[in-house]
């Protein structure tokens, strides 16, 4: 759903940027270690849609969680952030590592909001198991060999 809204904003000219929660904190670390975080900051304060997904499957550490907070309090009223978690909100503090920082991020992220609870089945899971149940239906096909071609085909 969130790729999906990403190209529809491509597709109408806006710019957007797409990334894991944990390749974000990564990268704004890198850069305050290398004393180009302000510059970076500055980039992801222009895109008009910042896409962070998998929030909550990776721990942060404190001063992950910190940046994270500041990138995301940055683009607050300024420019539209999706966010995708499998976690529940109140879970996230588990990830971020402090209720306070916690419920500041939450009350930016959820304040001009829609929030969509997507629940059901995975889509991944359910084309592996389609996947694998076409693989069984082949592997028990019986190969035959056609005398006069040498073409292999199965019956």
């Amino acid at each position: 759903m969130a790729l999906a809204l990403g190209l529809a904003a491509c597709q109408k000219g806006f710019t957007v940027a797409f990334t894991t929660a944990a390749a974000l904190v990564n990268q704004l670390m890198e850069a305050r270690d290398e004393k180009r975080l302000l510059k970076m900051q500055r980039e992801l304060a222009a895109v008009k849609l910042l896409i962070v997904d998998e929030l909550g499957y990776v721990p942060l550490s404190p001063t992950g969680a910190e940046l994270l907070f500041e990138t995301f309090s940055q683009r607050y009223e300024r420019g539209s952030t999706i966010v995708t978690s499998n976690l529940p909100f109140e879970d996230w503090t588990q990830v971020l590592g402090s209720e306070r920082l916690t419920g500041a991020l939450l009350d930016r992220l959820t304040h001009h909001v829609s929030i969509l609870a997507m629940n059901g089945d995975s889509y991944r899971l359910k084309q592996s198991a389609r996947r694998r149940a076409a693989g069984a239906e082949q592997n028990q096909a019986t190969p035959v060999v056609d005398p006069d071609t040498g073409e292999i085909t199965a019956t």
